[in-house]
């Protein structure tokens, strides 16, 4: 079975594909697009409040989804990190740490 899952995201027939992996000590999972893509050099403002790509043309949004995104992830002490091209897609990755969930009695000695 592939990690990956396939989703349709939009009438042009692009794909998402998600991607999970458990390690022993994070949760990782990857996001990947075939959208347009985001210029390089506007990738170190793409979690600020309000900012949306130059290239997004008549696509609709307010720039707050990514920077709310980021502001959950450092609440779990998570990392996220992109990468992006031009006309062929972004990937983002999400890292998370893992805690023990139900503490066990040898938690407490």
């Amino acid at each position: 079975m592939s990690p990956f899952k396939t989703f349709q995201t939009s009438s042009k027939g692009g794909t998402v594909n998600f991607e999970l992996i458990c390690q022993l000590e994070h949760l990782v999972f990857q996001v990947q697009d075939q959208g347009i893509g985001i210029p390089q050099t506007e990738l170190s403002q793409l979690f600020d409040t309000f900012h949306r790509a130059s290239n997004v043309g008549t696509i609709p949004g307010t720039g707050l989804g990514l920077a709310i995104v980021k502001k959950s992830v450092e609440a779990h002490q998570g990392q996220i990190t992109v990468e992006s091209e031009i006309g062929v897609g972004t990937t983002f990755q999400v890292t998370l740490p893992l805690y023990e969930v139900c503490p066990t009695k040898d938690s407490y000695q």
